[in-house]
């Protein structure tokens, strides 16, 4: 699992830098990007709330949604092998390859932890 900081429904992916020794993250989800960073684990928590309130400000002194819209299909690339065993089972159950692929999404993200 891809460590990750949750605060006001956004998402903060994390990195650690050995190099500079300092972890950084970004905010995901968002049209615009948006970092943060911190020596210690609170400093980059602080770093990250602080990343979405001012993130949060500016869009609404621009007049802009903060959260990246999505347009409900994407291109996914998968082994020749798995793109024939989905095509098939969704023949055998009677649905369009997108059908099976959205039940399986769905049925996946159901069982997921937030």
């Amino acid at each position: 699992m891809k460590d990750v900081l949750h605060y006001k429904n956004f998402i903060g992916s994390v990195r650690f830098s050995a190099e500079d020794n300092v972890f950084h993250g970004k905010i995901e989800g968002v049209c615009d990007l948006v970092t943060f960073e911190g020596q210690s684990v609170m400093e980059l928590v602080e770093a990250f709330h602080e990343a979405v309130d001012d993130y949060l400000e500016l869009c609404v002194e621009a007049g802009k949604s903060p959260e990246r819209s999505y347009k409900g299909s994407f291109n996914v690339r998968i082994p020749l092998g798995l793109h024939r065993k989905a095509a098939e089972q969704a023949a055998v159950m009677g649905m369009s390859l997108n059908q099976f692929i959205q039940k399986t999404l769905e049925e996946k993200l159901e069982t997921a932890a937030p």
